[in-house]
């Protein structure tokens, strides 16, 4: 008898243990970033919401679905564009889910998908844009990949927030030829500055010299400044003193020989 009732109470309680954990495998607790997607004997019944949900095990599954931002590296890679210049280019996309069903029922990996997706409108973009616009034009670029990858991603249940291109490496030889080109035009600029300073000195030349002819005494002493700037050293230069009469003799005497 007391066989029976320990073979009855070891029954039971495997029973109970048995039904304990196939509940406990139907408690599910999904975070407030998360989405759940359940699956009636693989037929799609619905999303649960954050919290505690409990689902039927064997017969129910439930897949959990990230809403949170992502982002997704695009590789670095050799883009040829439209004036032919190869370039090597990375960019990286950033993205959430905004229907979990549409994400998980229509598409395998979304992740893999829309970093394939871009990588292949970045291709086409670039290939369509010439070099210089690519470097000047990186934000206008990289909005004409995301409105491409965007109007795609949509059916997917994918919104694309944005995306960057991180970095734009161009051959050896271009950089010495751009590194020319900006050399040239520094120095273009700098004849056009110096030109623009002699005109203005020129001007101002112009009118003091207007301004030291109304004043003999004036030239004068603006002569004697001069003759003092000539050498830093007294004694490298030599100056002589004529009489004024002297000058004049000397202006008679060409008016006589006319």
């Amino acid at each position: 008898m007391d066989g029976f009732l320990a073979s009855g109470l070891c029954i039971v309680s495997a029973l109970i243990i048995m039904i304990l954990g196939f509940i406990l495998r139907g408690i599910k607790i999904l975070y407030q970033y998360e989405r759940g997607v359940v699956f009636t004997l693989g037929e799609y019944k619905g999303i649960r919401d954050p919290g505690l949900n409990i689902i039927i095990p064997i017969f129910q599954t439930m897949r959990r679905v990230d809403m949170r931002i992502k982002t997704a590296d695009i590789p670095r890679q050799e883009v040829m564009t439209k004036d032919n210049i190869p370039m090597l280019l990375n960019a990286v996309v950033y993205f959430k889910v905004i229907n979990p069903e549409v994400a998980i029922i229509k598409i395998e990996d979304y992740v893999y998908a829309i970093r394939q997706y871009t990588q292949a409108a970045l291709r086409d973009v670039i290939g369509n844009s010439e070099m210089d616009m690519v470097l000047t034009e990186r934000e206008s670029i990289a909005e004409s990949i995301k409105s491409i990858v965007d109007s795609e991603t949509n059916g997917w249940g994918i919104d694309v927030e944005s995306i960057k291109i991180q970095e734009v490496e161009l051959p050896a030889e271009m950089k010495r030829a751009m590194a020319k080109q900006a050399e040239a035009e520094r120095e273009r600029r700098a004849v056009i500055i110096a030109s623009q300073g002699e005109l203005s000195a020129s001007v101002n030349l112009q009118k003091a010299a207007e301004n030291l002819s109304k004043s003999s005494g004036a030239l004068h002493l603006r002569t004697l400044q001069t003759i003092r700037d000539i050498a830093a050293d007294p004694s490298e230069k030599i100056v002589l003193f004529l009489p004024n009469e002297l000058g004049q003799v000397f202006k008679s005497s060409l008016d006589n020989k006319e």
